[in-house]
């Protein structure tokens, strides 16, 4: 395992049991990201980065009995808390790191990622693989469910201009990976960069 794959696992580790409940009202704000990802009942969706598995009702109620739902997540506790709230009822879940997905190529709709941009050992290189498991035409959705500046304040740092996820930082860094940003909306209640998987 990589240097930056310990320094994520060790950091989520150690916040896992009570992820959850420091951020109890968070639920509205995945669930009205979801929505903004269209998917149909059918569709195949990972959840990126999954952590306790908060995105995966609403995935799951989006695309239905007959859609496919799937978390992937680097740490092991992590995914325990999932189980434990009973999302894995809502979505297979895989302990893996996005940078090597199991997954075939081409084989999703769509990609979610929750608070995923900040973690990535190789931002380029990662949403790269994000792109290859996804259809032309197919949809990312990168999400945090307060802004750059609110969670700027909450960790007690400055907001700063080399950010990724800035839209001028995020915009170029997307399509050099293979998609093309379609919205940015960066509010106190919320992040949402929304992007089209190229041909």
């Amino acid at each position: 395992m990589s240097d930056d794959q310990t320094r994520v696992q060790e950091f989520f580790t150690s916040r896992a049991a009570d992820w959850d409940s420091r951020f109890p009202d968070d639920g509205p704000a995945y669930a009205a990201a979801v929505a903004e990802l269209g998917l149909r009942a059918g569709d195949r969706v990972l959840d990126a980065g999954c952590g306790t598995g908060r995105a995966l009702p609403p995935l799951r109620a989006a695309v239905g009995p007959s859609g496919v739902v799937l978390g992937a997540d680097l740490t092991p506790a992590m995914l325990r808390e999932a189980v434990r709230a009973g999302r894995d009822r809502d979505g297979h879940l895989l302990l893996t790191d996005v940078a090597a997905l199991p997954l075939r190529s081409r084989s999703l709709d769509a990609v979610f990622g929750a608070g995923l941009v900040s973690h990535l050992a190789s931002p380029a290189e990662n949403l790269r693989e994000l792109a290859r498991v996804v259809r032309p035409g197919g949809v990312l959705a990168l999400f945090h469910p307060i802004g750059r500046a609110a969670l700027a304040a909450r960790h007690g740092r400055p907001l700063t201009p080399d950010d990724l996820r800035a839209e001028p930082n995020l915009r170029p860094l997307l399509a050099g990976s293979g998609w093309r940003m379609t919205s940015y909306v960066d509010e106190d209640t919320r992040f949402l960069a929304l992007a089209v998987r190229e041909d």
